[in-house]
């Protein structure tokens, strides 16, 4: 049985309270196209898509997207770095903290309203203050809608990669989506994904029949995959980023502008924070080792924040308070790194 508790408002009064600028619209667009052109393989620069695991209060969140953007000027001329400001969390067994998304506080209750307005306003301080527009993840298709304007870079995670309706709303949405593999680790479920994502679609979204041409910027982020045992198994290794290049190149014309995130945590690092340096690391040896691999693989995502690791309550600021990252000093010499390997 469901209890109606109150009405959402639509997503275009949502918008209108708080409309991106035309000063930021500009930024906005130009990152936009340096993400689209990484991509599509018209810059061989670099993807950097950074942050923490889930963004649970804007000041700490607002102070690092500063440091990135300060960072940013350092290496723009070899990477793109992209803000993660996760504002959804899925959950393994469907309870717990949601993101702020439905809790704009973690300590209290479900305030969805509340918490669709203080994304929004998060969204737009960030580009605001730092000049970098923001990733998130699409964990709910139908709630895209209230920050599509806002967002350079959109992820579908490995629970949602299957699923229907994620691969349909990813073929209308004009940027770059990354589709995690599924936990399973299949390159052919991934592969499918993909090619419905850059297929033309038709179907049902909120309360319309809608159209969409395809998404050429559809691509593939590898995250490591859960065996039948909940082992953590990765994938970030040569041998499976080429099987990959093999599934776009089988695909013929099927599949556009061939392309691998490399998601250093998740199941590639066991949830070992620190072991997403050394396997940022060993990527960025495989791209001077061997040119199809460096072709194909356009980036990196890698969970960050102020102060390394987690911790269960928000006591302490710019701390994880879902899975452990990286803290900021580390952060910034990776960054400068890969920079300067790229």
């Amino acid at each position: 049985m469901f209890e109606k508790q109150y009405a959402i408002p639509a997503a275009e009064e949502i918008v209108a309270e708080a409309p991106l600028p035309p000063s930021l619209r500009a930024v906005k667009q130009s990152r936009d196209e340096l993400a689209k052109d990484v991509i599509a393989g018209r810059s061989d620069k670099l993807l950097v898509i950074v942050g923490p695991c889930s963004a649970h209060e804007p000041a700490p969140v607002l102070e690092y997207v500063r440091r990135l953007g300060k960072l940013n000027e350092r290496v723009k001329e070899r990477l793109v770095l992209i803000p993660r400001i996760y504002t959804n969390k899925p959950r393994t067994r469907g309870v717990g903290y949601k993101g702020m998304f439905s809790q704009p506080h973690p300590e209290h209750g479900e305030d969805i309203v509340k918490g669709i307005r203080t994304i929004r306003k998060l969204l737009l301080d960030a580009i605001a203050e730092s000049g970098l527009s923001a990733a998130d993840e699409m964990l709910y298709p139908e709630n895209y809608v209230y920050v599509q304007d806002l967002l350079t870079y959109v992820a579908v995670g490995a629970r949602s990669s299957e699923n229907q309706m994620h691969r349909l709303v990813s073929s209308g949405i004009e940027l770059p989506v990354g589709i995690k593999n599924p936990m399973s680790g299949s390159i052919p479920v991934l592969l499918n994904s993909i090619y419905a994502a850059q297929s033309a679609q038709v179907f049902k979204y909120l309360q319309w029949q809608v159209k969409t041409t395809g998404n050429p910027y559809a691509h593939a982020v590898l995250r490591g995959r859960v065996d039948n045992y909940g082992n953590d198994i990765p994938n970030y290794h040569y041998e499976t980023v080429m099987r990959v290049s093999e599934g776009y190149q089988n695909a013929g014309t099927g599949l556009r502008n061939p392309a691998v995130i490399i998601d250093a945590n998740h199941s590639n690092s066991g949830k070992r924070f620190d072991q997403q340096i050394r396997i940022v690391e060993e990527v960025l040896q495989n791209r001077l080792y061997d040119g199809a691999f460096k072709k194909i693989v356009k980036g990196f995502m890698i969970e960050s924040f102020l102060e390394e690791g987690n911790q269960k309550h928000d006591e302490v600021f710019g701390k994880s308070i879902t899975d452990p990252c990286l803290g900021w000093a580390d952060t910034e010499r990776l960054i400068l790194d890969i920079a300067e390997k790229a």
